[in-house]
C-alpha cells in the first residue's frame, strides 16, 4: 500500500505519526531554559540548533515507538488505526526516519560543544529505552516525564556548555509535569493493557489512585517551578506565567474527573497551552 501514497499523503502521514503537533509539550520548556541560561542574548543560527534538536530527537523517539508498538497497536481497538497496523507507512520506512532522525540529532548536537556532543547518543538511549519499558517496568510514565526533561537540561548545555542546578530543577520539574499528564492519558488503556501484561503505574495502582497521584506529580510540577524562578531571579511576569499553570493544570483534573472521554482534549488542550504560555511570559519577563 505504501508505494502507492502520493509524496503529500506520505509527509501528512509521516507527520501523524510522530504527533509532531506534541512538540508543544517539549519544545518550549527547551526554549525557555535556553533564554533563561542566555538571558535573552543568543545567535538565532544556535537557536535554530536547539529547535532542530528537539524536533529530531523526538521524531527519533516516536518512530522508534511506534516500530516497537507496532503488534500491540494492531490488537488495540483505541490504535489499530495507526500508521502501521494500518498499512499506511511499512515498517522498513518508520526504521528509516527513525535512524536519519537519530543520526541528525547527533549531528546537529555536535553544532554546540563536546558536552552535547557526547551525551547525545545516551540521550538517544534513554529515548528508544522508553518505548520497551512498559514489558520490564510499572515505572513508565516516570520515565517518559525524565524522557522530555531532559530537554532543558540540552538546552542550558547548548548555551552554556554545561549543566547547572537550575536546569536540573526545571528538568524535574517537567519530569513529573509530563509523567502526571501521561497518568491520565494512560488510563484509556487499562484494561487493555492488563489483558496483555503491559505495565504502567495506572495498571499497578488502579484507576482511582491514578488520579491521585496525577494531581500530587502535578502540585510537586507547580512548586518545581516556584523554585526554578527563585534560583534563576526571574521577575513579574515569570510569577504571573507560574500561577497561569497552576490553573490551567487545575482545569485539566477536573475536566478529566467530570468526564474520562475528554482526556484527549484536555490532554492536549491543557498542556499545550501550559507549555505555550509558559514560554511567552518567561520571554516577556527576559525582554520587559
Amino acid at each position: 500500500m505504501t508505494a502507492s501514497v502520493s509524496l503529500p499523503k506520505k509527509i501528512r502521514y509521516t507527520l501523524e505519526l510522530v504527533k509532531f503537533s506534541h512538540s508543544l509539550f517539549a519544545l518550549p520548556f527547551a526554549l525557555s531554559a535556553f533564554l533563561v541560561a542566555s538571558r535573552g542574548h543568543f545567535s538565532f543560527k544556535t537557536l535554530l540548533w536547539v529547535v532542530l534538536c528537539v524536533v529530531l530527537a523526538r521524531t527519533a523517539a516516536m518512530a522508534f515507538n511506534r516500530l516497537a508498538d507496532a503488534r500491540f497497536d494492531g490488537e488495540n481497538p483505541r490504535t489499530q488505526n495507526r500508521h502501521i497496523p494500518a498499512g499506511l507507512l511499512s515498517k522498513s520506512y518508520v526504521t528509516t526516519l527513525t535512524v536519519v532522525s537519530g543520526v541528525g540529532f547527533i549531528l546537529a548536537a555536535s553544532q554546540f560543544n563536546r558536552l552535547s556532543l557526547w551525551l547525545s547518543p545516551l540521550c538517544l538511549a534513554v529515548l528508544f529505552a522508553y518505548s520497551l519499558a512498559k514489558r520490564f517496568t510499572d515505572y513508565t510514565q516516570i520515565i517518559l516525564g525524565f524522557c522530555l526533561g531532559m530537554a532543558p537540561i540540552g538546552a542550558v548545555i547548548a548555551a552554556t556548555g554545561r549543566i547547572t542546578m537550575a536546569s536540573m530543577i526545571l528538568a524535574t520539574a517537567v519530569q513529573f509535569w509530563v509523567a502526571g499528564f501521561d497518568l491520565l492519558y494512560a488510563l484509556q488503556d487499562l484494561d487493555f493493557d492488563r489483558s496483555k501484561g503491559l505495565r504502567s503505574l495506572p495498571v499497578k495502582i488502579g484507576f482511582l489512585k491514578t488520579f491521585s497521584l496525577s494531581a500530587g506529580f502535578h502540585l510537586v510540577f507547580w512548586a518545581l517551578l516556584a523554585l526554578y524562578g527563585w534560583m534563576e531571579g526571574m521577575g513579574l511576569y515569570y510569577w504571573i506565567g507560574w500561577a497561569l499553570s497552576g490553573a490551567i493544570l487545575a482545569w485539566e483534573h477536573r475536566t478529566i474527573r467530570e468526564d474520562l472521554r475528554k482526556v484527549n482534549a484536555a490532554f492536549f488542550t491543557a498542556n499545550g497551552l501550559l507549555s505555550v504560555f509558559f514560554l511567552i511570559f518567561v520571554a516577556v519577563d527576559l525582554y520587559f
